[in-house]
């Protein structure tokens, strides 16, 4: 696995699975990489932290759960902010991104919009990655197919990607404080607009409402939590915003399948 060590960090764990290669990495506090290119595309998913991404003039703010595409020989650098970074990388063999990029029309670099089927593939890809059994080639390059098609269904989406700026602080607001008791009517007046249209215009654009969104960004929160903490599952319910344990394990199964012990012991 030498062309995995050009992507920095420190190595928690790696393997080579059919023409991938998976690694999740940790970076320290306000590292900053040198202007780099790579031979293999690949994307990362944030599990943990947060960098800004920069490529020529465009810049992205990565944090949990926005995945990135980065093309093959694309020149770029990276700065992690305060708490540092947790980074589920997939490295891809060029012929077979070159093969899927011609149907999927992906851009070099394209983030996902949380809220979508992307996050929760990702996150599925990970948990495989986690595991790792003879079948794995096969999960791992169905996931990633899913994971290609559903982000570039997303990106022709023209409701998807016309949302007018109000409407993505909106979203942001909510994506940055969702373990808080916000109503409509604190976000509408936030971002000066009435609740109704905001609410249709939420649910136009990013085809879920604003209570199913906020609960998902829980849930997503929760699992974190439970993959990489031994907090005890009152204290997780509370962090992530749910008003008792009840609830947050009702809500978590109907997005996982599992009651959260259930998940916890699945990854472990």
């Amino acid at each position: 696995m030498s062309d995995i060590d050009a992507l920095f960090g420190k190595i928690l764990a790696g393997s080579r699975v059919g023409g991938f290669k998976l690694s999740e990495r940790s970076y320290p506090p306000r590292f900053k990489t040198p202007r780099h290119a790579h031979k293999w595309p690949f994307m990362c998913l944030v599990l943990e932290g947060a960098y800004t991404l920069h490529v020529g003039e465009r810049s992205w703010l990565c944090k949990p759960p926005m995945l990135m595409f980065y093309g093959q020989a694309e020149v770029h650098w990276e700065r992690f902010e305060d708490e540092g970074a947790r980074l589920f990388i997939v490295e891809m063999d060029p012929r077979w991104f070159r093969r899927v990029k011609e149907q999927a029309r992906l851009d070099p670099v394209l983030a996902d919009f949380p809220g979508g089927m992307v996050t929760a593939l990702s996150r599925r890809l990970y948990k495989e990655f986690l595991v790792g059994d003879r079948i794995s080639p096969l999960v791992v390059e169905g996931l990633l197919l899913e994971i290609v098609g559903e982000a570039a269904r997303f990106r022709d989406d023209p409701e998807s990607c016309s949302a007018p700026g109000w409407l993505q602080r909106a979203r942001e607001i909510l994506s940055t404080r969702f373990t808080e008791p916000l109503t409509i009517e604190q976000v509408a007046g936030t971002v000066c607009v009435h609740p109704v249209h905001l609410a249709q215009m939420f649910r136009k654009h990013y085809h879920c409402t604003m209570g199913a969104y906020i609960r998902k960004l829980r849930v997503e929160f929760a699992a974190r939590q439970l993959a990489g903490t031994d907090l005890p599952l009152v204290d997780i319910a509370a962090a992530a915003g749910f008003c008792d344990q009840s609830h947050f394990t009702k809500t978590f199964r109907q997005y996982t399948g599992l009651v959260p012990s259930q998940f916890r012991k699945s990854l472990r």
